[in-house]
């Protein structure tokens, strides 16, 4: 997964939360747009967009961005971060069996989750569908566990510790039947676990999932017009050959796509714009 670009009402206070809150490094800001993230990998782009409204409740769109640590030790320090210096914006945890995951709210209310990943080894498939739960995970206890004396320190200067990556990317769609359709048999994702008709995980790769989409606050919803929030999924696949493959399979379905040569960009069946790039 790509970065997710969001469309936002107040840019310098967005990136005060992903700087200093996430502990994620301002990669660029020129103008209306900032880019957040760590190292050269881009995760949040943010827009300035004061021209917008906030989208009616349960509405499509984005349900969370899933930003993805690689040591439990850079995981709390982001969590302890953003609680400390934002302690009304957590909305809970929980271990996923694949995953150790905490949930925040931006101050705009779009989901972010902060995790890690179990070791794949210790993932269960069962005729092809992930074991994947929602168990209760106490986060003062994760934090006594794995937050240093050099994590609390980089928390404390919004510096963070390690990589991190958008591990996923989490929606809320108007139905599941219809996001299957396209995520899966259009697009060419699998699926690795489904909630019945409420919330579907899909992957490449064998990873636990790259996108979900789920009806929990959005049954029944119809395409976004827009608003402030998600403005942009991005996808990433290996190369060239494999994104030439992708615009003839979405011609095939008679999905109307733009292809400027480097990406490939369509909506979603809610108008979720998603853009697909090769990586070489």
């Amino acid at each position: 997964m790509g970065a997710v670009t969001l469309r936002v009402g107040d840019l310098d206070g967005m990136i005060r939360y992903y700087r200093e809150g996430v502990t994620l490094e301002l990669l660029r800001h020129d103008g209306p747009v900032a880019v957040l993230g760590r190292g050269s990998t881009p995760i949040v782009i943010l827009e300035f967009a004061p021209e917008l409204k906030h989208a009616a409740p349960r509405s499509a769109g984005l349900f969370h961005t899933a930003i993805l640590f690689d040591s439990r030790e850079a995981l709390a320090t982001a969590v302890y971060s953003v609680a400390a210096k934002y302690p009304g914006a957590f909305t809970g945890s929980a271990d996923h069996l694949v995953s150790e995951a905490f949930y925040f709210n931006d101050p705009e209310g779009n989901g972010v989750e902060l995790y890690f990943d179990r070791d794949r080894t210790t993932w269960s498939w069962t005729h092809g569908q992930l074991e994947m739960a929602t168990m209760f995970l106490d986060p003062n206890k994760y934090l006594r566990a794995n937050l240093t004396e050099t994590a609390a320190d980089a928390a404390a200067a919004g510096t963070g510790l390690g990589s991190a990556i958008v591990g996923h990317v989490h929606l809320s769609v108007g139905d599941v039947a219809s996001a299957r359709e396209f995520y899966v048999d259009r697009l060419g994702f699998e699926t690795t676990a489904a909630l019945g008709s409420s919330a579907l995980f899909v992957s490449a790769g064998g990873y636990h999932h790259h996108m979900a989409m789920n009806t929990w606050n959005s049954a029944g919803a119809g395409k976004r017009g827009l608003a402030l929030g998600l403005g942009k999924v991005e996808i990433v696949v290996p190369g060239a050959d494999d994104l030439g493959e992708l615009g003839e399979r979405m011609r095939h379905f008679g999905v109307p796509t733009r292809h400027d040569g480097r990406t490939i960009a369509f909506d979603d069946p809610w108008a979720n714009l998603v853009e697909v790039r090769a990586a070489r």
